[in-house]
């Protein structure tokens, strides 16, 4: 039996994460959960099994096979040199091991990662879930033919900054719709009823450090095997769920029902009715990638198309804690069973 940690597990992607966990190959492990001071001993539940909130002692990460973060990047950047000390491996779900020297971006789902993973690699990072999903669909459509050009934009919800991102947005609505001040302290601008290429100058959240990160994390899972992306994100006033618009041109006209055989495939979900388009609604609780595509016809031949408009939707909270719990699985391999050595 494995023993597992999670540190930030009162956070939206921990909870997410215990979840997955109860769904996964690893719902007989031992799941401890700890937090920040404000949450210590609140109650929980994994599975059918009820638990607690722990503080982090000296001690409390020995013997621990895998510890996931996902709390704030503060926490991790705290606590994980300390897990990597006690023998265990270290998930980072909070963005704040990116730089570390060493540490890997990984995601099984792909299939074809040239990274190498040891007993001395000290932390894996999953891929941000919207690096995932593009990678997911570039990746596929490479396979019917050549990609010349390609390009998204990523619609990001409140719940990619946490739950205060969230509250915030419920109450600038609620204020907006009753004609008080708006509150700003996390986003220093107005979010609600708003599409936002940036936000305020005094923000707690950076749009441009998103935008890198999830660029940098296709790069990494691509490692030049498909084509860049050019990306930008854009803030959607909504709680939850990535949408991605997506427009690729390839080097020649393919028919449609290829591209479509193309994508179709595990964890992607390729739907092919305008009334069932994807949306961050749809796509809540759910385990694949939503896509649409609309090929635009060529002139010679409206059963082909070199130039394809896909949209996208996926649960980011569900996928990101897919993908962690899937590194775990592909890192079992390396770790000791039972007891750390």
């Amino acid at each position: 039996m494995y023993k597992i940690a999670i540190v930030g597990a009162a956070s939206l992607v921990g909870r997410e994460l215990k979840e997955v966990l109860s769904e996964s190959p690893l719902a007989a492990a031992n799941v401890t959960l700890f937090d920040e001071a404000d949450t210590h001993g609140q109650l929980d539940q994994i599975g059918d099994e009820v638990t607690f909130i722990q503080s982090i002692g000296p001690d409390s990460l020995e013997q621990v096979d895998f510890t996931f973060f996902c709390g704030t990047e503060a926490m991790t950047r705290h606590f994980w040199r300390q897990a990597l000390r006690a023998g265990s491996t270290v998930l980072d779900l909070s963005g704040a091991l990116d730089h570390e020297t060493g540490v890997l971006i990984r995601a099984p789902w792909l299939g074809s990662e040239e990274a190498v993973v040891d007993l001395f690699t000290p932390a894996i990072v999953p891929a941000h879930p919207a690096s995932l999903a593009l990678a997911l669909i570039v990746d596929r459509l490479r396979l019917a033919a050549p990609i010349r050009f390609a390009a998204a934009t990523v619609f990001v919800p409140a719940s990619e900054f946490g739950r205060a991102a969230m509250d915030e947005l419920h109450q600038q609505t609620v204020n907006l719709l009753s004609f008080q001040n708006l509150p700003r302290e996390v986003y220093d601008t107005q979010v609600a009823y708003n599409l936002l290429g940036g936000v305020g100058e005094s923000a707690k959240v950076s749009l441009s450090a998103l935008e890198s990160r999830i660029r940098r994390h296709y790069e990494s899972l691509t490692n030049g095997r498909d084509p860049a992306v050019a990306i930008q994100v854009i803030h959607a006033p909504v709680f939850h769920g990535h949408s991605l618009a997506i427009a690729i041109e390839l080097e020649r006209p393919v028919e449609f029902s290829v591209l479509e055989q193309a994508l179709s495939g595990e964890h992607v979900d390729l739907v092919l009715e305008d009334t069932d388009s994807p949306s961050n609604l749809s796509a809540t609780g759910q385990d694949d990638v939503l896509v649409r595509l609309r090929p635009e016809p060529s002139l010679r031949n409206s059963n082909t198309s070199s130039r394809l408009w896909l949209w996208a939707a996926s649960d980011n909270l569900r996928l990101c804690a897919q993908n962690a719990v899937a590194c775990a699985l592909d890192l079992r391999r390396i770790r000791p069973h039972g007891s750390v050595q």
